[in-house]
């Protein structure tokens, strides 16, 4: 499992970049993508949908079943990663470049988890 320095993380899985105080990318995470295998499908939101901390914001389909994402700041869907309407496998290959949504105008921010923190938590979900 890959955890990078420059994010920070959910524990629902997903791993935020930001760009500045309100603007950030929201990914899942190499183990989340593990975790649910080979993914098939993902459902994004669209450009100009207001995100709610906590609340589901996108879906992706495995061979195993349907997940949702969930997003970690309230903000609006300034832009989405079209790539992955067609290759959503590249959230497997590279997870950490398969940003889902570029969230803008965040007011509010879910407490997250430092890269050391992430480490641990999973670490203690796998026993």
């Amino acid at each position: 499992m890959k955890v990078l320095e420059n994010l920070v993380y959910t524990k629902t899985h997903e791993w935020v970049r930001f760009e500045d105080e309100t603007t950030a990318l929201v990914g899942l995470t190499d183990y989340a993508q593990q975790t649910l295998g080979q993914l098939v499908f993902v459902n994004l939101p669209e450009e100009g949908d207001e995100t709610v901390t906590g609340e589901s914001f996108a879906d992706v389909e495995s061979v195993k079943a349907v997940s949702d994402v969930y997003c970690p700041v309230t903000g609006v869907v300034s832009e989405i990663n079209e790539e992955l309407l067609d290759a959503p496998e590249k959230i497997n290959e590279t997870p950490y470049e398969a940003w889902f949504a570029k969230i803008t105008g965040i007011t509010e921010k879910e407490e997250f988890l430092s890269p050391e923190e992430y480490e641990e938590f999973v670490k203690k979900e796998m026993e």
